[in-house]
Formats: C-alpha cells, sequence, structure tokens
C-alpha cells in the first residue's frame, strides 16, 4: 500500500510537472495531500476503522479531489502572473478570492456524497463504510487547512523559484566574466603587434 501511494505520487508530480513547466509548482499542489491523508487516517482510527483496501481506494480518490483544489489556485495565480503582469502576491491572493466558490462547490459535492456511504447499514455497508469516513474525514479536515497554506506555500516556493533561477544566473554571469578575463591578456599583446 505504500509502496501504491507512493507510485500515485510520482505520477501527479510528473504530471503537473510536465503541464506547469516547473520542478517548484506541483510541489505546491502536492502540499495540500498530507492534510487530506491525516484528516482521513484521524476519522478512521476515531470511529474505529482500519486502513483497509477500500480505506486506500478512498485515499486514493482523496488525492485526486484534494490536488484539484490546489490546482485550481496554483493555475489561476500562475496565468495571472504571466499574462496579467500580477506580483506573485497579487496573484494568489486574485486565485484564492476567485476560486474559493470553485473549490466549495466541487469539495462539498465530493464530500457530500460520501455521508451516505459513511452512514449506510445493512447489507455490505461495513465494506463501503471506510470509504465514506476516508472521503469526509479528508475533505474537511483539507479544506479547512489548505485555503490557507496553499498561498503561503505557494509564495514561499515561488520565492525559493527565484532565489535559484537567480543563483544560477548569477553564477552564469561569473563564469562569462572569468571566461572573458582569460581571453583579455592575449588583446594587448595583439595590440602591440
Amino acid at each position: 500500500m505504500p509502496l501504491l501511494i507512493l507510485a500515485a505520487l510520482v505520477c501527479v508530480y510528473l504530471i503537473l510537472g510536465v503541464l506547469y513547466e516547473s520542478f517548484i509548482h506541483p510541489l505546491t499542489i502536492l502540499s495540500t495531500l498530507p492534510s487530506a491523508g491525516l484528516g482521513a487516517l484521524a476519522t478512521l482510527m476515531l470511529f474505529g476503522y482500519e486502513f483497509s483496501l477500500v480505506a486506500l481506494i478512498g485515499t486514493i480518490l482523496l488525492i485526486g479531489i484534494v490536488k484539484k483544489n490546489g490546482i485550481m489556485m496554483v493555475d489561476f495565480a500562475i496565468s495571472a502572473e504571466r499574462e496579467d503582469g500580477l506580483t506573485p502576491v497579487e496573484a494568489i491572493r486574485q486565485a484564492a478570492l476567485l476560486r474559493f466558490r470553485p473549490i466549495m462547490m466541487t469539495t462539498m459535492a465530493a464530500l457530500l456524497a460520501g455521508v451516505p456511504l459513511m452512514l449506510s447499514h445493512g447489507t455490505g455497508s461495513e465494506l463501503r463504510q471506510p470509504l465514506g469516513y476516508t472521503m469526509v474525514g479528508g475533505l474537511i479536515v483539507s479544506q479547512a487547512l489548505t485555503l490557507f497554506t496553499t498561498p503561503v506555500i505557494y509564495l514561499y516556493l515561488n520565492q525559493l523559484s527565484h532565489w535559484i533561477s537567480g543563483s544560477k544566473k548569477a553564477k552564469a554571469s561569473t563564469a562569462q566574466r572569468e571566461h572573458e578575463h582569460e581571453e583579455r591578456p592575449w588583446e594587448p599583446a595583439q595590440a602591440a603587434e
């Protein structure tokens, strides 16, 4: 099970990296997942269920739903930075304001779809209940946290990205200056001839 979850996360990271042409922005989106996993596991423990195969299916379903919330904010912020020329702070603030309602709508739809699974009784209900508890608990906790943490992580990772690209540019310019300095000692000799 841990290898299956890790493989799912690696696939998600690779797809997001190709989509955004960045190593940093997929991490912002994936930062929403720990809170969902924590909520799912805490809810299962609270109601006395084991982390079964059905709960694993619920966790993978959670990865998709919660990741989509992060994508909605980050995608809007990136396009606002590139197309409208907004600063990262303005872009992520605008994304959080304008994407709040769609995020809440899709989260509430998924959460309310999990309630009948969670509360069901009857034949085979014990098989479906962990799926409902995983979905409902994970969505509640992740929604409460990621609306606040995703913009903060976006800004910090954006600063890290600029710092890394700035240090690469500085190294490249230093190497270019050293290369030009190595070539200059020959120039006076040629001028003297």
